[in-house]
């Protein structure tokens, strides 16, 4: 079998191992679909009272998980720093999902 006659052909092995070209910034953007949240996308844009009180229910039930998290440990005779830093990390990764979330 002769070597040059694998590489032969309207290719050359370089050229099918190359990406096509990026399309440009404003079409590559138009192309991909908006993130969606938890919370599935609306057709309006909530109001600032609306999006603040949603916003201040979901800090209630954040407050309750970490209540009822914390009675739990102090219920199984947890050491007290232990039961503070749980609460405190589950406290602060919940809060964080919620602020970050561009849907409430």
């Amino acid at each position: 079998m002769d070597v040059s006659s694998s590489t032969s052909g309207p290719h050359s092995p370089d050229e099918s191992r190359s990406a096509p070209p990026e399309p440009a910034p404003s079409t590559r953007k138009a192309r991909r679909p908006r993130p969606q949240g938890m919370v599935p996308g609306r057709e309006r844009r909530r109001t600032g009272i609306e999006r603040g009180f949603m916003r201040l229910i979901a800090t209630g039930g954040i407050i309750g998980v970490a209540v009822i998290l914390g009675a739990v440990l102090v219920g199984q005779d947890v050491a007290g720093w232990i039961v503070g830093l749980v609460v405190g990390l589950v406290s602060v990764i919940l809060a964080a999902l919620l602020w970050s979330s561009r849907q409430l």
